[in-house]
C-alpha cells in the first residue's frame, strides 16, 4: 500500500477578499480558508474529511484536483503536483460536487456517458463494462434517455457518481454524495462506494455532513474547523473526544410525565414524543428496552449527534482550564 498517495504538508490557501467600505472606498481582507494542513491518505483508504460549512473542506478539494493553487505548503496526488499537471491528473481522479453537476444539461444521461466516453479515451470494452455495472448498481436504466434538467437532485447524484466513475479513477472525491437522495438510494450509493473500494482499491475522500455516510463507509475520519486539522482517527475516537450525547426519540401511545431513566435526561418533551440525550460512549440497548417494558411505546428511533454539535464541544473543552 502506497502510505502518501494523497500527501498534504503545511498546505495553506489564502484569498483575497474586497469588500466595500462606505460610497467610494473597497477595503482588502485576507481570508485564511486552509490553515497549514498536514495529512497522508493511503492508497485505497476510504477517508471521512468533514466539518461545518465553511470550514476549508471544498477548498483542500478544489486544490486536490488542481482547480485551485496552494498559496504554501506541499501537496501531492499520486506523486504529481496537482496544480501543475491538472490535465494528466484528470484521468487518474474522479470527482463528484454535490450541487454542481458534470453532466450536460440539456442532454440525455447517455449522450453526457458518451462524451465522456471520448473525452477520456476509455477504451470501448471497458466503458461498456462500466456502464453497465454503474448502471445497474445505482438503478440508472429508467434514467438514461432522460435529460439531465429533468432528474430530481437524488437521481442527477447517481448519474454523477456514475460519470465520475466511467474511466476508472484511482481515487474519487465526494462532496455530499447522498444530498437529495431518499433512505433507499442512500443505502444503494453507500453499497455501490463500499464495493467499488473493495473490489478496485479505489481511494475515497468523503466529505459530508450525514455521519451515517461516514459511519458506514469509513474506519478513518478527520475534522477540519477554521481550515486546521482538529481530529484524525476513528469515528468512535471523535465521538469520545467532542464527548457529545446521542439522542433517543421515543413515540408513546398518549402524553406521559418526563421518561426517568437511569444513565439519559429528558430534554425535551411535546405530547407523547419525548427526546432523551444519553453519552455517545453509552449503548442505546439497555434505555430501548428499558422504554419498551416500562412504558407504553409506538415509536422510537436513535439520532446521532451533528458535526457541528461536536466541533463546538471539542473546541469547549480544549480552551477549558
Amino acid at each position: 500500500m502506497d502510505e502518501d498517495f494523497i500527501e498534504l504538508e503545511n498546505v495553506e490557501k489564502v484569498f483575497d477578499v474586497r469588500r466595500r467600505v462606505g460610497v467610494l472606498r473597497r477595503e482588502r481582507r485576507r481570508v485564511r480558508a486552509v490553515d497549514g494542513l498536514t495529512f497522508q491518505v493511503a492508497r485505497g483508504e476510504m477517508v471521512g474529511y468533514i466539518g461545518p460549512n465553511g470550514a476549508g473542506k471544498s477548498t483542500t478539494i478544489k486544490m486536490l484536483t488542481g482547480i485551485l493553487t496552494p498559496s504554501g505548503g506541499h501537496l501531492r496526488v499520486a506523486g504529481t503536483d496537482p496544480s501543475r499537471d491538472r490535465t494528466r491528473l484528470a484521468r487518474r481522479i474522479g470527482v463528484v460536487f454535490g450541487q454542481r453537476t458534470m453532466l450536460w444539461w440539456d442532454l440525455p444521461l447517455r449522450d453526457s456517458y458518451r462524451l465522456m466516453h471520448r473525452m477520456y479515451r476509455i477504451p470501448d470494452a471497458r466503458y461498456r463494462e462500466n456502464l453497465d455495472r454503474c448502471v445497474e448498481l445505482l438503478d440508472l436504466g429508467a434514467l438514461l434517455d432522460v435529460p439531465v434538467r429533468q432528474l430530481s437532485l437524488g437521481q442527477r447524484m447517481r448519474g454523477d457518481i456514475a460519470a465520475a466513475l466511467l474511466h476508472d479513477p484511482e481515487v474519487l472525491y465526494l462532496d455530499e454524495p447522498t444530498i437529495g437522495l431518499d433512505i433507499v438510494s442512500k443505502a444503494k450509493v453507500r453499497e455501490f462506494l463500499r464495493d467499488l473500494n473493495a473490489s478496485q482499491g479505489t481511494t475515497v475522500l468523503l466529505t459530508t455532513h450525514d455521519l451515517t455516510d461516514i459511519e458506514q463507509l469509513c474506519k478513518r475520519v478527520m475534522v477540519i474547523d477554521h481550515g486546521r486539522l482538529m481530529y484524525d482517527g476513528a469515528l468512535g475516537g471523535l465521538h469520545e473526544d467532542g464527548a457529545g450525547e446521542r439522542t433517543l426519540v421515543v413515540d408513546l401511545e398518549r402524553e406521559l410525565p418526563p421518561i426517568e431513566l437511569p444513565g439519559a435526561r429528558t430534554v425535551r418533551v411535546e405530547g407523547p414524543r419525548q427526546w432523551l440525550a444519553f453519552p455517545v460512549t453509552q449503548s442505546a440497548a439497555p434505555l430501548v428496552a428499558e422504554v419498551a417494558a416500562s412504558y407504553p411505546l409506538m415509536d422510537l428511533s436513535v439520532r446521532e449527534p451533528d458535526i457541528e454539535s461536536l466541533i463546538a464541544k471539542m473546541y469547549e473543552d480544549r480552551r477549558a482550564p
